[in-house]
């Protein structure tokens, strides 16, 4: 390959990779409790432990735009590797009705979701909002180690 082709190319290259967006990655923090967080352009979801609560676990979505409707259960459905469904009537809506939050006192299909698949649609009724679960794997093992070690 002739060199000045070559340059060109890398050139074009590093362009698009400048241009593109940066890829939102899953977060993870225990201070001042276990969470793991991603965003995606239409909504956000957050899991936190909290050994303070009768239902430690909980999980909320926050739409971008929109709200959730009210009077039908709150779903996720999981696409991958380990493809499966949960859902809830035992969910709080806020008051604006943009946020929808789950607690239990256990997450383990929740966290097999997040860290076997791919996608994550939550939904109620036909309002819903997917998350992209691309790196999760590595932030529910830190999830599950802090929720063990009672780092909370």
């Amino acid at each position: 390959m002739n060199s000045d082709v070559y340059t060109d190319t890398m050139r074009a290259i590093l362009s698009l990779l400048l241009l593109s967006p940066p890829a939102v990655a899953w977060e993870f923090t225990s201070d001042p409790i276990c969470t793991i967080w991603h965003s995606e352009p239409s909504a956000e979801m957050v899991v936190t432990f909290d050994p303070r609560h009768e239902k430690p676990y909980a999980i909320t979505v926050e739409l971008t735009t929109g709200q959730w409707p009210g009077g039908e259960p709150f779903s996720i459905r999981f696409e991958g590797l380990r493809t499966f469904t949960i859902s809830t009537n035992l969910h709080e809506l806020s008051d604006d009705r943009r946020t929808v939050r789950a607690a239990d006192t256990g997450f383990d299909n929740v966290l097999d979701g997040l860290k076997f698949n791919l996608l994550a649609t939550s939904f109620i009724g036909v309002e819903s909002a997917t998350t992209d679960l691309t790196g999760a794997a590595s932030v529910v093992q830190r999830f599950r180690d802090c929720t063990v070690m009672g780092l909370s």
